[in-house]
């Protein structure tokens, strides 16, 4: 039997992982960045915003304009802009050692709480993808007044790599 390697398991997932090669990645057009950075073997990405191509998926506050269920989509679907990311600065999901951290930003009214779940999005399907050792890393999220474009997640990702 093959074993599920987590580019396989995107595959069977039916996962729809943007290609930034060909589609170019899209934090350009928040301002001057690379998409990533790498320094022996961690990798750096830039901000991951739950967009595909240039429309944002999802726009608002959670707790006014977004349920908790919304923003776990949003989490989702940064993810697999991250997965995205991650197959341009090292051609495969395979070559990932482990997610090492993600810092999340939720745009939310002042007394919406419930941060935490919105970030599970993103956790749950590197969990999925990753499996639970390598795909479970640190994670820290802050609730947030405002991102450009009117975004309601954004992420910051450090992954280790194989050798």
């Amino acid at each position: 039997m093959t074993q599920m390697t987590p580019e396989l398991m995107a595959h069977h997932m039916g996962l729809d992982i943007p290609d930034f090669d060909q589609i170019g990645y899209y934090g350009a057009d928040y301002g001057t960045m690379k998409p990533y950075h790498k320094v022996g073997n961690l990798l750096f990405l830039s901000g991951h915003v739950a967009q595909i191509g240039t429309e944002i998926t999802h726009k608002g506050r959670l707790g006014k304009d977004l349920t908790t269920e919304q923003g776990y989509a949003a989490a989702r679907q940064t993810g697999l802009n991250v997965l995205g990311g991650i197959k341009q600065a090292v051609g495969s999901l395979d070559r990932v050692k482990s997610i090492v951290r993600t810092l999340n930003f939720v745009v939310c009214s002042p007394d919406y709480e419930d941060v935490h779940k919105v970030s599970s999005g993103l956790s749950d399907l590197f969990v999925e993808v990753f499996g639970h050792n390598t795909g479970l890393g640190g994670r820290a999220t802050i609730g947030i007044m405002a991102l450009a474009g009117g975004v309601c997640f954004e992420t910051w990702a450090t992954v280790e790599l194989q050798d």
